[in-house]
């Protein structure tokens, strides 16, 4: 099972940068979503960023905007948390999470959250077996969707008692409310 084996190396190996290895030069958004594509282990095309995705978290608020045209240290660690946490919760949660402790500062965050990634990766590679056969994939796939499905449940209940204890967001206004008030 050498692709297993291969897989276990890279878990135990590949991290995303580290906050001081992250480019000091601003970035333009196709050298974001290129140095992205390196930033995480595994990421098939339908996981890879795109410029569309990057001004969508922009535009919902799980990203501060850009600096002109011009993406920083910041915005990497951001993206590098969305693209990690958005292969297992919805983007709004994923987004939720990466912008919870805003007290913090963002390269703390990010270093914290590079330190629970690395220990959630070793966990994995100390579930897999050295040896395995073919015939033993099946189960383990399926013990693996299992505990994800599981931890996914948690995450989710958790996130929810978070929300129920922030304070409310004023109420958005629709389009229709803004129609009106120009019309008035």
């Amino acid at each position: 099972m050498e692709d297993l084996r291969e897989l276990q190396e890279r878990m135990r190996t590949e991290r995303p940068a580290p906050w001081d290895a992250l480019p000091d030069l601003a970035l333009y958004m196709d050298q974001v979503v290129g140095y992205m594509s390196r930033q995480l282990i595994g990421s098939s095309e339908e996981d890879k960023l795109t410029s569309a995705m990057v001004n969508n978290y922009i535009k919902d608020g799980h990203l501060p905007r850009a600096e002109g045209k011009r993406y920083s240290k910041t915005h990497l660690a951001y993206l590098t948390q969305l693209c990690a946490l958005k292969t297992v919760l919805p983007v709004k949660d994923a987004g939720f999470l990466v912008n919870y402790d805003c007290e913090t500062d963002v390269q703390s965050r990010y270093e914290d959250f590079r330190a629970v990634l690395d220990t959630a990766l070793q966990d994995t590679v100390d579930r897999l077996p050295a040896d395995c056969t073919q015939e033993e994939l099946p189960a383990l796939a399926l013990e693996l969707a299992l505990r994800s499905y599981a931890d996914k449940l948690a995450c989710q209940r958790l996130i929810a008692m978070l929300r129920e204890r922030e304070p409310e967001d004023p109420p958005k206004k629709n389009k229709k409310d803004k129609k009106d008030k120009k019309a008035g």
